[in-house]
C-alpha cells in the first residue's frame, strides 16, 4: 500500500466521482505517493502547521495509471509517484493525519 496526503475539503469535493487528478499532475506530470515510513517526513517538509489533512491509502494492484518508484530530487530514496490519474476505486483506507501536539507528524496508527 502507498498514501498520499489529501486536504478534508479536496476529498469531499471527490464525493462521486470516479478519479482524482490533483495539480501536480499538471505541473510534475505525476501524483506524489509515500510509504508508510516516508509519511511522517514528507508531511513535516510539506505540510507543517496543517490540521486539515488526510491519508489516502492506496492498494498498487488497483491502480490503472503508471506508477514507477523513484528518486528525482536526490534524496537517496525512492518515492512512488503515479503517472496519470488516481482512479478513486484503488484507495482502500481514508486514515485521519493530524499532527502531534508538537507540531510534527507520524503515522496514524
Amino acid at each position: 500500500m502507498i498514501y498520499s496526503i489529501i486536504s478534508r475539503s479536496t476529498w469531499e469535493q471527490l464525493s462521486g466521482e470516479n478519479f482524482y487528478a490533483p495539480d501536480s499532475l499538471k505541473t510534475d506530470g505525476f501524483i506524489h505517493c509515500s510509504t508508510k515510513e516516508q509519511i511522517p517526513w514528507v508531511a513535516g517538509q510539506y505540510y507543517e502547521g496543517r490540521t486539515d489533512l488526510l491519508l489516502l491509502g492506496i492498494d498498487e494492484k488497483v491502480l490503472q495509471a503508471e506508477m514507477v518508484y523513484e528518486d528525482l530530487y536526490n534524496l537517496d530514496e525512492l518515492f512512488p509517484h503515479i503517472y496519470g490519474q488516481l482512479n478513486l476505486d484503488a484507495v482502500h483506507k481514508v486514515l485521519d493525519f493530524s499532527p502531534n501536539e508538537d507540531g510534527s507528524f507520524s503515522f496514524p496508527e
